[in-house]
């Protein structure tokens, strides 16, 4: 013999976690969808490095 389902939902009590525990909130999802777009995006014109004779001071005096 089984035990009766109960016909309601399951009482929340201080030791059970919410069903959303461990999935992300929509706006750290936003985010992190920001971040990873400004990742992709290509650097601004002002941000690439350019020739600044780090070769010469590498090989030393001539």
């Amino acid at each position: 013999m089984s035990a009766p389902t109960p016909a309601g939902p399951a009482p929340q009590g201080p030791g059970l976690q919410p069903p959303a525990f461990g999935r992300p909130s929509p706006a750290l999802i936003a985010r992190a969808d920001r971040g990873y777009a400004r990742f992709l995006a290509d650097p601004a014109p002002d941000a690439e490095t350019g020739d600044r004779d780090q070769d010469d001071d590498a090989a030393g005096p001539r």
